[in-house]
């Protein structure tokens, strides 16, 4: 692999922000070494992102501030992953799908893939991202949020399956718990460098996600989040997931542009519904009035229904009112046990404690 290729691709995220679709069309027209020489020189056509470049270019070269972000990765053990690199994910390819598309504003304009990825964590990102659903929601989540999202993330751990999320406060942080009281992969998604993961008050569960799972970001070694790139992120995580879960949203929501992105993206969409007497569930509830491809689930295994494989991943269906089950079910659930008990795993009555909101 050229190095200068990784160096440019490197440099092109630093110059504009990720996403943006004039960028990512000229990688794809002119090669990242080429784009890189025409947005330095001024030779593009649009004046928004001349001006945008011109600005960047105050805060230093380019060039060389690849080559200190690669150096300053390194010493972290973290690596960067690009298109050209085995390791890369083909389902963030898929953002492809929502080019040209009519935008209102910068957040819906922003959604071409990433021209590269900063990774911290030993496993291959294409291989811990080829069986993962995201498991997203409110920051001021309520005890029963975190203790669904906790559930469904252990659960889904055990199965093997990879727990995506977002690393905030909240549905975020218990859906990575969940997944590491498991023993099983989770992936943090940042609007920030791996080595500054946000929020600081979660570090201790940055380090513990990295020491067996992966901690990725487009933005390199050094950045601080600010407001606008957790929505810029959000399109990746329901880009490499095979399904987007939502528990807990308001009406307004990071969680839910993140699922309507999984819905562009004829990924599988599922909301948590919750009590119709929580702010926190406004969200989760419009979505499934609104929009008719959105399935409610409640736990792990109607998760699975939707996106897992038939046989393996199976579900057992709910018992009957009476409290038996039917021929059918019973079966299915033989089926399930049989399976859970060929890998250890906690007892089957366990269910992890929920996540304390104590902290915000």
């Amino acid at each position: 692999m050229n190095e200068q290729v990784r160096l440019a691709r490197i440099a092109l995220h630093w110059l504009i922000e990720p996403g943006n679709e004039a960028v990512y069309r000229m990688v794809n027209a002119n090669g990242p070494l080429r784009a890189l020489e025409r947005l330095v020189e001024g030779d593009v056509s649009d004046p928004q992102l001349r001006g945008a470049t011109e600005a960047r270019m105050g805060a230093g070269d380019p060039r060389a501030v690849a080559e200190a972000a690669l150096g300053r990765a390194e010493r972290l053990g973290a690596r960067i992953v690009i298109p050209e690199d085995d390791e890369w994910p083909r389902s963030v390819r898929d953002l492809t799908q929502l080019l040209g598309r009519p935008a209102k504003d910068r957040i819906d304009r922003d959604v071409a893939p990433p021209l590269c990825l900063w990774v911290r964590g030993a496993p291959r990102l294409d291989e811990t991202l080829a069986q993962s659903v995201a498991l997203v929601g409110a920051r001021a989540s309520t005890h029963y949020g975190e203790h669904v999202a906790t559930t469904m993330a252990y659960e889904l751990a055990e199965r093997e399956w990879t727990v995506v999320s977002g690393g905030a406060h909240g549905i975020d942080a218990a859906a990575h718990r969940g997944a590491l009281n498991a023993g099983g992969l989770t992936v943090a998604v940042l609007a920030s460098g791996v080595d500054k993961p946000y929020p600081s008050g979660n570090t201790g569960l940055f380090d513990r996600i990295a020491d067996g799972g992966l901690l990725i970001s487009e933005w390199p070694p050094g950045t601080v989040p600010v407001r606008h790139r957790f929505l810029i992120r959000n399109r990746v995580i329901a880009a490499a997931t095979r399904g987007t879960v939502v528990i807990e949203a308001s009406a307004r929501s990071g969680a839910s542009q993140t699922l309507r992105r999984a819905i562009a993206l004829l990924r599988s969409p599922m909301v948590v519904p919750g009590p119709v007497t929580s702010a926190m569930s406004v969200g989760c509830h419009e979505l499934l009035r609104e929009r008719p491809e959105v399935r409610l689930v409640t736990g792990a295994a109607h998760v699975l229904e939707e996106i897992g494989h038939i046989g393996s991943d199976l579900a057992p269906r709910p018992r009957a009112p009476s409290g038996r089950t039917t021929a059918s079910t019973s079966s299915r659930r033989w089926c399930w046990s049989r399976s859970r008990a060929a890998a250890p795993s906690a007892p089957t009555s366990w269910r992890p404690a929920p996540a304390s909101t104590s902290v915000r």
